[in-house]
């Protein structure tokens, strides 16, 4: 059954299986086909997003246990409805000691069974960084002690936590009880030290910058079997329709494993009275400016970043850039586009948080240049200065290139790199890139052992030092406006033309039509709605740099505390996220909002690196902003700042209510499976994690699919509920236009043609037309009315002749 839409709920033990069923009838009426699970096999402990997965052979007791997820698919099934769910094939959470794959590796090191399926380098002990200071000072401190009870003698960290040690050491443990604790740490198969040398000297591959999650081999057959078990069986039996692969560009061969696994899901016999297949597999993959997704890997598509970013720049108004950007610099002091700020947040994460996953990169190509006589004479240090310059460029996340066989889109990111190095290389140290572009292209000379393994570090560096490089960095630094600074975007493009939009969905439709299409994630950065409202800035980039000016006056002293590039994003965040409803003298309202504020903050201060970090905070700086956010939010304070933003949220209320409903109608029209992040069927003002993972008011959205503007009025998103239920029935009504239907751009004539994007999605003799607003905020703000005035659209017409006015007359969106 090709899933129609589905509904991603986020399981943890405060939301299991059992409260998901309860809510199946109310999904079904939504018009949802497939509830969209986070990962449901064994996590840490407690662990409130499943990714840190430490038994991928049984489903997490926490959410209920197999029995827990067997009932809720039967209620599914009842109503024929399915099940989706998320995998996590690059790594495994490790620490806790709950991951009986990683204490077998430390107690029994080279020799565990298990010691091949993680990316550990066993030339030399494998790194613990787990200490809090240097290994002689935690032994003095007495932070490190022996548990010698029991049958399984362990190392006790900090008094709870427990690291297995050699049986060969067990007899010792119990007859000495720790009394020559550094003779017997010096026999274990792992090194321990403190925290702080993981980024320079760890020995194993880690999903980016978080030691508690080690990578594994998936390539390695016997990893994919063992890891991949529960999975064959669960689609076997009729449980599941479909996986989504969480960050397929670590693994080693993506496309690889992507066929492998398609291969494999499509061999399964299925029983009687399920749906027969094929699986519905989509991938989470971060696709850069101008890259596609590869047709041949026998995925359905992406997850939907890709199209997150481009339904959002469609929504800006291209006029707004340049104001904008002025203003940022003017207000912030900060003289960087973006370009500039992405290249200094990768060099600066080469250089403080991937130095030991580099030099394992350069020793593997020092490596492969002495294995032959035309690259033996690049040293180490020229190999280094290339790879770092290259990195410093990438376009992309990785290139995907196998032994001696690269995918011929590779060619257009070498060249790329190739240009943009070029800037930095050293006066006669072109040749070195070009070497190492080579190798990356399965050509050039060596010994093919090492160049494969020589690329794959490469590829799995280049991987997260863009995430942590530009998401986890520069989208921090640079904030022209935050609604382009979020998880898949380009943030140096600003919007997108209709005739780019049209082209990209032509070929949604004729690649990936199944692609699922989001809008909100559990890793979005501003809830799709703060980004909706946020947009409306692009149309107003005046008043919105009068509002700023004022409110920095209206602050007062806490604000002279505070960098201007902080202040700014304050701003925008305090418009974006402000809460429908929310009154100037709603104290609990404010103070909740508030700590909100401060949450998101703090991280932001951190993941910038600039004046606070999650290594060392500044903690003091971090207490002032927080002093900032409660004065601007306190009732008892002089309420002009408070009654002038929210007249600014009431201002723009019509054109914010306007945008929503734009992107919620493309979400659900245009070429894809419409994905719904759990309580978003209402507004959803949210920021990032973990405040986009709150528990949902499901009573609420159950009123309000019974009432929506009476449960839900205005900016409280009635009306978008309303949207979705009514386009979800008519994709339940007719499944195969929109799952196989055509994507028909339709020419729009006269003055206002360029505010209205229009196209027919059409199957054999069944046709759907679709009509939509775009940039029409200086019309609507003032009041409460989504479209201009009747006479306004001055004779534009689509063509076919039907004009626009009356199609736009009600709403921003005409399907029918």
């Amino acid at each position: 059954m090709t899933p129609r839409a589905s509904y991603r709920f986020q399981f943890h033990r405060g939301f299991t299986f059992a409260d998901a069923e309860v809510l199946v009838p109310y999904l079904d009426r939504l018009g949802i086909s497939h509830v969209y699970a986070s990962p449901v096999t064994t996590a840490r402990s407690g662990s409130t997003h499943g990714y840190d997965v430490v038994d991928p052979t049984r489903i997490n007791p926490e959410l209920g246990g197999e029995d827990g997820l067997r009932s809720l698919v039967a209620a599914l099934r009842a109503r024929d409805m399915g099940l989706i769910i998320d995998i996590v094939p690059n790594h495994m959470g490790v620490a806790g000691g709950e991951n009986v794959w990683w204490n077998d590796v430390l107690r029994n090191g080279p020799g565990s069974r298990y010691a091949t399926f993680f990316d550990i380098d066993w030339s030399r002990k494998l790194l613990l960084p787990l200490l809090g200071a240097p290994l002689p000072r935690a032994l003095a401190a007495g932070d490190i002690g022996v548990d010698a009870g029991g049958d399984d003698p362990a190392l006790v960290l900090y008094g709870d936590q427990r690291l297995p040690i050699r049986p060969e050491d067990h007899a010792a443990a119990r007859a000495e009880g720790g009394a020559d604790l550094p003779e017997l740490l010096a026999r274990q198969h792992y090194r321990l030290a403190c925290w702080c040398t993981a980024d320079d000297d760890l020995n194993w591959r880690r999903f980016f910058t978080i030691t508690e999650l080690a990578g594994l081999r998936i390539e390695d057959e016997a990893v994919f079997e063992a890891t991949h078990a529960l999975y064959f069986r669960l689609y076997g039996e009729g449980l599941i329709d479909g996986v989504r692969i969480d960050h397929v560009d670590g693994l080693t061969d993506p496309a690889g494993y992507c066929r492998t696994l398609r291969q494999r899901l499509d061999a399964i016999a299925r029983p009687a009275g399920v749906p027969q297949g094929p699986a519905y597999v989509v991938i989470e993959k971060i696709l850069g400016p101008g890259e596609a997704l590869a047709t041949d890997w026998g995925v359905d598509g992406t997850s939907g970043y890709d199209f997150m970013e481009q339904a959002s720049a469609l929504l800006h108004d291209p006029d707004g850039e340049k104001p904008l950007a002025e203003l940022w610099r003017d207000f912030s002091g900060r003289e960087l586009d973006f370009h500039e700020e992405e290249l200094a947040a990768r060099q600066d994460m080469l250089d403080w948080a991937f130095d030991g996953q580099l030099e394992a990169c350069i020793a593997a190509f020092a490596a492969l240049a002495a294995s032959s006589e035309d690259t033996a004479g690049l040293t180490r240090a020229m190999l280094r200065r290339a790879i770092r310059r290259m990195l410093w460029v990438f376009p992309v996340y990785r290139t995907y290139v196998v032994g001696d066989s690269a995918p011929a889109a590779d060619a257009r990111v070498r060249e790329t790199v190739r240009t943009r190095a070029a800037r930095f290389t050293p006066p006669g140290e072109g040749m070195v890139v070009d070497h190492v572009l080579a190798w990356l292209a399965g050509e050039g000379p060596g010994d093919a052992g090492l160049a494969a393994t020589a690329v794959q570090r490469f590829q799995q560096l280049s991987a997260p030092i863009a995430a942590k490089s530009v998401e986890d960095t520069a989208f921090y630094r640079y904030g022209a406006l935050l609604s382009r600074t979020d998880v898949g975007f380009d943030a140096a493009r600003f919007s997108m033309p209709v005739a780019e939009f049209h082209q990209a969905m032509v070929a949604r439709a004729r690649d990936f039509p199944r692609a699922m299409l989001a809008t909100a994630t559990h890793d979005h950065k501003r809830g799709e709605d703060v980004r909706a409202r946020l947009a409306v800035l692009s149309e107003i980039p005046d008043a919105w740099r009068e509002r700023v000016g004022h409110w920095d006056a209206l602050a007062g002293d806490p604000a002279l505390r505070i960098d201007p590039a902080d202040r700014s994003m304050l701003f925008q965040t305090l418009f974006g996220a402000w809460p429908p409803g929310l009154a100037a003298g709603d104290r609990a309202g404010l103070e909740a909002l508030a700590d909100r504020i401060i949450a998101w903050q703090q991280k932001a201060l951190r993941e910038a690196k600039l004046r606070s970090c999650w290594e060392a905070p500044d903690e003091a700086y971090e207490a002032a902003c927080e002093t900032l956010v409660r004065h601007l939010l306190d009732p008892a304070k002089p309420a002009a700042f408070l009654a002038d933003i929210e007249d600014f949220v009431a201002f723009t209320a019509g054109a914010t209510r306007a945008n929503m409903l734009v992107q919620t109608a493309l979400r659900c029209t245009v070429p894809g499976m419409p994905d719904l992040y759990q309580g978003c069927e209402l507004a959803d003002f949210s920021l990032v994690d973990p405040d986009n993972r709150r528990p949902v008011d499901f009573g609420l959205r159950q009123a309000a699919l019974e009432d929506p503007e009476k449960a839900a009025p205005g900016l409280s998103g009635g009306g978008k509920l309303a949207l979705i239920r009514d386009l979800l029935e008519r994709r339940r009504a007719n499944p195969v236009l929109f799952a196989e239907g055509g994507y028909e751009p339709v020419a729009v004539h006269g003055a206002r043609a360029g505010h209205v994007l229009a196209f027919r999605r059409t199957h054999g003799a069944d046709s759907l037309l679709c009509v939509l607003m775009l940039h029409c905020t200086r019309h609507l703000i003032g009041g409460d009315r989504l479209v201009p005035p009747f006479e306004w659209w001055d004779g534009t017409y689509l063509e076919d002749g039907q004009p626009v006015a009356k199609l736009l007359s009600q709403a921003p969106f005409h399907v029918d």
